[in-house]
């Protein structure tokens, strides 16, 4: 006669009374929930036990590796391999006492580690290999056939190791499932069909068979079709493409008893580029549809678990007798004899309700709800070494974000992060780049945790207002800091009635620049105080115009070029004062013209150059007064012409020269010369 019987061990505990009295398992491709909502993480049994030994303790159960198997005629057909999660001791009878246990996959422990952390420049294989490692768990394999992008920036926000495992793990299409065996279970990740377990074994059909006696069989079958999202459209945007549709259309393939017009839209799609568009597009179809076609059934074969793929035979449709893989399995097995005399006369049973898909499928992973950040954070603006301001071509900086224990502060501490700005147009708008140090607000696109960007600064104790607070409460200030040296370039408003203000500091240089006109009006006075050089180039005219007084103060030289005509109009008085040599160079000719009296002084020497001809013209009198000698001395003519009279007078002494006469005369001698002869007089008149 056949026998069934199962058997629990536990590493390091040695006690041959132990025995299974009942267990109940669910095992899923990758996570599922049980009857209690739990979550399963690949498999979960609670197991229950009896002992003569009433002296188990946690210390000796609890985080222990354990093995349970089902055995068929001395043969082992299952083992389920895994930690023992929870331990609880039961009443004690008349010989035994009761305990229970959970017996889960080491995979599980990752969901009682949470944390808040960045990777960077990794792909999901990476990331999930880094969370096993972690966590001890070596028995792992991939079985990938599509490459993983590298993820530039991948945020595990206040999440459980587990749920960020599950989570990366669902968007790229990863399922996993384990293998058995005496001293471990090994947790095996696949993206396709190919990489589930190929067929071990037959399963036959038959709902009329009963009885102990019996091979395992399916006792009952049921297909189900029910209608599915017939087509998905994904869409995204990146910064980098602002005017590309990230868009990814995929159609199912159809199904004859459905519409095809159950369209599925989302955005974010959460991709960035055309080749993650299309495989994350796939990837969601084939979850949205994986229950399209589904069997649910039960049987007492102990072998069938998820992951793994078997044939069906003898069934009375042959489209049933087919490969397939089974997605869901709950077990259930007792052994009532085990607690001998305290026990009933029943049989060990073992069956199980499953559920299957055509062995040619997928069962994606239920996609996971990636956290939310609740609202803005804060965060340090951080770099390399030695620099004060670090940024890519796009004003993006790094952070370090407080929860982020294992940032380094530096310009490994996360991505480049986006900046808004007051103003972004094509080469226009405001830019004002965060430096390493400053404190900013960050907020997350769509709550999404992988996509910060930098929407506010903030003050600290540290980094203070560049005016003291609240004796500065009126002021509105721009204020820079020169990078890598002393200095400020500041733009403030004082705002305090009667004291209204507006500050320009420059640090170095200014340059402003007008396309067109520039107006300047000051109501009151202007005051321009210039420490070297001034400078001034007009392309076109210029007009001045002073209300009152103008003074002009110039310690050195001044020169004026003027490179035309000047001219220079005073409504009263000029005065000139130069108090060394005054030089006047006139290329052409020169006119002055003075209305009234004008009057020259030279308190020393003058002297008059005349390269050619000089011409002296007086209206009416000219009076010429010399208190020294008067020489004039010429190398040709002179001429003196008057219509009146000539004179020449020394002393007593004269020469008087008419139109009709001339006139020589000295004292009372005289000689005078007209047209009628020659006259003269004196005491004494002597001719030679």
């Amino acid at each position: 006669m056949r026998t069934l019987n199962f058997r629990l061990a536990i590493d390091g505990v040695n006690d041959d009374s132990l025995v299974v009295r009942e267990f109940h398992g669910n095992e899923f491709i990758s996570d599922g929930t049980d009857e209690k909502n739990q979550t399963v993480f690949g498999y979960r049994y609670q197991i229950e036990l009896a002992s003569r030994n009433s002296g188990l303790t946690a210390r000796q159960i609890v985080d222990s590796p354990a093995l349970l198997e089902v055995i068929r005629d001395g043969q082992v057909v299952r083992r389920i391999h895994g930690i023992i999660r929870t331990f609880v001791k039961g009443d004690t009878g008349f010989n035994h006492t009761f305990y229970s246990v959970t017996l889960v996959p080491s995979l599980e422990r990752l969901s009682l580690r949470q944390n808040s952390r960045i990777f960077q420049q990794q792909d999901v294989q990476e990331i999930l290999t880094t969370l096993l490692d972690e966590m001890g768990i070596a028995d792992y394999a991939f079985s990938v056939r599509r490459t993983l992008a590298q993820r530039e920036f991948c945020v595990q926000y206040r999440e459980t190791d587990a749920a960020f495992f599950h989570r990366l793990a669902a968007e790229e299409g990863l399922m996993y499932f384990f293998v058995h065996e005496d001293t471990k279970h090994t947790l095996v990740m696949t993206d396709n069909a190919e990489g589930f377990m190929k067929p071990g074994f037959t399963v036959p059909y038959n709902v009329v068979s009963g009885g102990a006696g019996d091979a395992p069989y399916i006792s009952a079958m049921k297909l189900s079709r029910q209608s599915e999202v017939s087509s998905i459209h994904l869409q995204d945007y990146s910064f980098k493409k602002p005017d590309y549709r990230f868009a990814q259309q995929l159609d199912g393939k159809a199904m004859d008893y459905q519409l095809q017009t159950y369209e599925h839209f989302d955005h974010p799609g959460r991709f960035k580029d055309d080749s993650n568009g299309k495989a994350f597009t796939e990837i969601r179809l084939e979850y949205l549809r994986r229950e399209a076609q589904t069997v649910s059934g039960s049987s007492d074969e102990a072998r069938l678990q998820p992951g793994h793929r078997f044939e069906v035979e003898d069934h009375v449709d042959d489209a049933m007798n087919r490969l397939w893989l089974a997605v869901a399995v709950s077990h259930r097995g007792t052994q009532p004899q085990a607690l001998e005399e305290e026990g009933s006369d029943g049989a060990t049973t073992y069956s199980n309700q499953f559920q299957l898909i055509p062995g040619d499928l997928v069962w994606r992973a239920r996609p996971q709800p990636k956290p939310q950040v609740d609202g803005p954070c804060m965060a340090k603006v951080v770099g390399p070494d030695g620099e004060e301001i670090y940024c890519d071509e796009h004003g993006r900086v790094k952070l370090h974000f407080p929860w982020d224990r294992e940032s380094e502060m530096n310009d490994q501490s996360s991505c480049w992060v986006r900046v808004s700005q007051g103003w972004a147009g094509g080469q226009y708008g405001m830019m004002a780049i965060p430096r390493i140090g400053h404190e900013v607000i960050v907020s997350f696109l769509n709550g999404d945790p992988d996509q910060p960007i930098v929407t506010g600064r903030t003050y600290h104790a540290s980094n203070t207002p560049p005016y003291t607070l609240p004796e500065a409460k009126t002021k509105t200030v721009w204020r820079s800091d020169s990078h890598q040296g002393e200095g400020f370039n500041e733009l403030s408003f004082e705002d305090q009635a009667d004291k209204e203000l507006i500050y320009l500091h420059a640090q170095k240089d200014h340059k402003i620049k007008v396309l067109h006109d520039k107006n300047q009006e000051v109501d009151h006075d202007e005051t321009h105080q210039i420490g070297h050089d001034h400078q001034l180039t007009i392309g076109n005219d210029r007009t001045k115009n002073v209300g009152n007084n103008e003074s002009s103060s110039i310690k050195v030289n001044q020169t004026h070029q003027v490179g035309q005509d000047r001219s220079v109009e005073v409504g009263q008085d000029e005065t000139h004062y130069v108090k060394r040599n005054q030089v006047w160079t006139v290329d052409g000719k020169q006119d002055v013209t003075v209305t009234k009296e004008q009057t020259i002084t030279v308190k020393e020497n003058q002297t008059e150059t005349f390269q050619k001809n000089q011409t002296v013209s007086v209206t009416k009198d000219q009076m010429q007064i010399v208190s020294g000698a008067l020489t004039h001395q010429t190398t040709g003519a002179v001429i003196h012409t008057s219509d009146a009279s000539i004179t020449l007078q020394c002393g007593n002494s004269s020469v008087e020269i008419t139109p009709d006469s001339i006139t020589l005369q000295t004292g009372a001698s005289s000689i005078k010369l007209d047209n009628t002869g020659i006259f003269q007089n004196g005491t004494k008149i002597k001719l030679n």
